[in-house]
């Protein structure tokens, strides 16, 4: 029978060689009921379309950009 944790089989006797199992551990610090109800359900009805925001706020914030790089060409020669 193997030893779990590769205990040296030497020290297999010993008392503080004693060690949880998996389940033990890590239900350690987990409070009784455990599950938590989903905040993101998966699935479900059709998701609603997603909105961009608009061309023309686009092009208005590349023309303003154009604006101001022409301008301080312009001022500062």
């Amino acid at each position: 029978m193997s030893i779990p944790h590769e205990i040296d089989p030497r020290a297999a006797e010993d008392p503080r060689n004693v060690y949880p199992s998996d389940e033990q551990f890590y239900a350690g610090d987990r409070p009784a009921n455990a599950a938590l109800p989903e905040d993101r359900p998966r699935g479900g009805g059709p998701a609603s379309p997603v909105k961009h925001r608009g061309t023309w706020a686009t092009v208005g914030l590349v023309a303003c950009i154009i604006l101001l790089i022409l301008a301080g060409i312009a001022l500062f020669p």
